[in-house]
């Protein structure tokens, strides 16, 4: 197939796509969750009564006024609920509901109980509580308060974790291919990547922001570790296609523009099904895994199908039109 040389179509829908992102992610933003903002996390574990749903938790926890919460599911009985900074009269109030819920109608005679603990650093973090919930129907494992100073450090930390993540990229592949000094300097090897993986970010941004925007998904800690995940398997195959590439400058008989796109023909089917047999494990477990990796899988869904593209359309792409611009120059 002659991929390469539509070059600048694929560029150009590439470009749409991660124009289109931006857009998303300057008007309506990401929805930061507590992780990022603040706010108190209450862990339990259900005991003979049985656990409930998550969504059922979730329900019951805002009907005490506490505002939204955000409920992950913990082994077979445990469960974490995050949700705004709660003072101790609505920590309270929100153990006794949980634990009148989880003993049915018989769980009126409820009472909390549990021994404050300072932790370490003080304020920022807040009390934590390990106790039992009346009558073993429920036991708190874990209250605590995250500060905003935290959730800002927490989000410092993010941006650093994906800056350092793009210069060792960069800094590998320049590496990897030092040897390949014609038509194309190495270091340009690593700049395509870099782009492409910029597409395959921003895809993934715009999508949450829309969500964040119409239907309230807030991101977490688990959002940038699906960011991060995204870089690492979109680079691998963009690694894949352009280590062809190399492998076959030495010894072929095509420009440069017919080496790539031979290349490409030669990984083409090994990246697609690849790719296609990770997204299908991975709509496995968006559809039934449940509400606490169901943002985290969609999250890795979109970057790893769009990762398929911009290995095949994006990185390579550019490094045909710039071997043109550099010739005629």
């Amino acid at each position: 197939m002659r991929l390469m040389y539509r070059a600048k179509l694929w560029l150009s829908i590439a470009g749409l796509v991660t124009l289109a992102g931006i857009v998303c992610f300057a008007v309506f933003g990401l929805k930061p969750g507590i992780d990022f903002t603040g706010g108190s996390l209450l862990e339990i574990k259900y005991n003979e009564a049985g656990r409930p749903a998550a969504a059922e938790i979730r329900q019951l926890a805002e009907s005490t006024g506490i505002g939204s919460v955000s409920v992950q599911l913990v082994d077979e009985a445990g469960a974490q609920l995050r949700f705004k900074e709660a003072s101790e009269e609505q920590h309270q109030a929100l153990l006794q509901a949980l634990n009148s819920s989880a003993a049915g109608e018989g769980g009126s005679n409820s009472n909390a109980s549990g021994v404050k603990v300072e932790t370490e650093g003080g304020g920022d973090i807040g009390l934590v509580e390990v106790g039992t919930a009346a009558d073993e129907n429920i036991e708190e494992l874990r209250f605590e308060t995250i500060g905003p100073s935290i959730g800002q450090e927490l989000k410092t930390k993010a941006v650093y974790a994906i800056i350092v993540c793009l210069i060792v990229i960069i800094a590998y592949i320049t590496w990897s291919f030092r040897h390949v000094s014609k038509p194309v300097a190495s270091w340009k090897y690593g700049v395509a990547s870099i782009i492409a993986l910029f597409h395959d970010i921003m895809v993934v941004v715009g999508v949450f922001a829309i969500l964040g925007h119409y239907w309230g998904i807030e991101i977490d800690s688990s959002f940038i570790a699906a960011l991060l995940t995204v870089l690492g398997y979109s680079i691998n195959d963009t690694i894949v296609v352009l280590d062809r590439v190399r492998e076959n400058l030495p010894r072929s008989n095509e420009d440069f523009e017919g080496t790539v796109n031979t290349s490409i023909n030669q990984t083409l089917a090994r990246s697609v099904n690849t790719t296609l047999t990770t997204v299908l494990a991975l709509i496995a477990l968006l559809l039934f895994g449940g509400d606490t990796v169901r943002y985290f899988m969609l999250a890795l869904t979109i970057g790893i199908a769009s990762g398929a593209y911009s290995s095949i359309f994006i990185a390579a792409p550019i490094l045909v039109i710039w071997e043109k611009w550099q010739r005629r120059n």
